[in-house]
């Protein structure tokens, strides 16, 4: 494998993994804004991939380009004269991020343990809550090692539960379908699902793509990195679409917060891969929760303390912090999964609007994808 195609991969993982969590593991994502908007799901979910891979690929291409490689800089260079107000507002949106995503991955984990249990979901949401916070003081660094391999785990897990079960009930993915085809639900509001989960999927692109942009040889690596990407996800995304399809039409799946356990249960293979599976999305939901809580903790402490160390022994600072933010979490995650999926990530998706997904367009149109000013540069020797 050639150097520039294994950055490709290194890179275009980080995306895979980033979208791809215990959140999407449930179903709920999927079933909250494409198949919740009649047959067009089986598009609009690609539409949406295709979306991020082009802000991505451009984040990614301007930081390579400019040498930006953490989201204030890039934030500085790329907003220019208008960054003392882009800037803070997208410290903003990223606070949010740091306050909605714990909160969904409480929920997942609390709401698949409640599954798997049949505990009630309050003790669940707080067992998950008690783990994170243990983790998120004494364990970080466990976890940002064994995230990305539990994200892979989750891939794979979904894959063996979604292939099996689309060869197994194709009859039933078939009728599933024709079941949402014949709603004639209009398109424009599927289309504007699409745009608002992309648009929150993007509200911490910059933080997250800008840093790994370091790593292409050239800026316009990116282009061939975020094609394999929008193939990857793509897929992914596709498949686990398709896969719920067979199990549009049960009153079970109506009701139920977490898709992907309904289509375990009334497919091939649940007994085995129930509990299996279970156990991923809630180790998942906790990986991204303890980032999360930890990435909030850095952040409070570092304005608290200019010569904060989060390598350090945890302080006492850092453990009220992380107390807190544990709590809010926990509190928030009281309202359900599918409501803080529904209203928290469009919410998100609703702040990125002003701030990422206008700006960025008028940023590329004026620049012409940022090529305006090349020709007046000196040559390089």
């Amino acid at each position: 494998m050639s150097k520039k195609l294994s950055i490709a991969l290194g890179v275009t993982f980080v995306w895979f993994t980033t979208q791809f969590g215990g959140g999407f593991a449930s179903g709920a994502q999927l079933k909250s804004y494409f198949i919740g908007y009649g047959a067009a799901c089986l598009l609009t979910c690609i539409g949406a991939q295709l979306i991020c891979a082009l802000y991505n690929s451009y984040i990614c291409y301007y930081a390579r380009k400019h040498n930006v490689y953490d989201y204030k800089s890039f934030n500085s260079s790329f907003y220019g004269r208008y960054s003392k107000i882009f800037s803070p507002l997208f410290e903003l949106v990223y606070i949010f991020v740091l306050l909605v995503v714990p909160a969904v991955a409480f929920s997942t984990g609390g709401t698949t343990l409640q599954e798997l249990t049949g505990l009630p979901y309050l003790l669940c949401t707080a067992l998950v809550g008690v783990f994170i916070f243990v983790v998120a003081i004494y364990g970080t660094t466990i976890v940002r090692r064994v995230a990305s391999a539990l994200s892979v785990l989750i891939v794979v897990g979904l894959l063996v539960v979604f292939i099996p079960n689309i060869i197994a009930q194709w009859d039933s993915v078939v009728s599933g379908v024709q079941y949402l085809d014949a709603k004639n639900l209009p398109l424009g509001p599927a289309l504007w699902s699409m745009l608002v989960y992309a648009a929150f999927q993007l509200a911490s692109s910059p933080a997250i793509h800008s840093q790994h942009a370091e790593a292409l040889e050239d800026p316009k690596d990116s282009v061939m990195t975020y094609i394999i990407g929008f193939i990857f996800n793509s897929a992914m995304i596709f498949i686990s679409t398709l896969g719920l399809m067979a199990v549009v039409t049960l009153e079970e799946y109506a009701t139920s917060s977490m898709p992907v356990l309904v289509l375990i249960r009334n497919g091939v293979g649940g007994a085995v891969m129930l509990p299996i599976l279970s156990i991923l999305i809630i180790l998942g939901a906790v990986s991204t929760a303890v980032n999360m809580v930890s990435a909030g903790t850095t952040r409070v402490c570092h304005m608290l303390d200019k010569n904060f160390d989060p390598n350090a022994k945890p302080t006492k600072k850092v453990i009220v912090t992380t107390l807190i933010l544990c709590l809010v979490g926990f509190c928030v995650a009281q309202f359900g999964l599918i409501p803080l999926v529904n209203k928290g990530y469009s919410v998100l998706g609703y702040l990125a609007f002003p701030v990422i997904m206008i700006p960025y367009i008028v940023h590329a149109l004026y620049t012409k994808l940022d090529t305006k000013d090349d020709a007046k540069a000196p040559a390089k020797k």
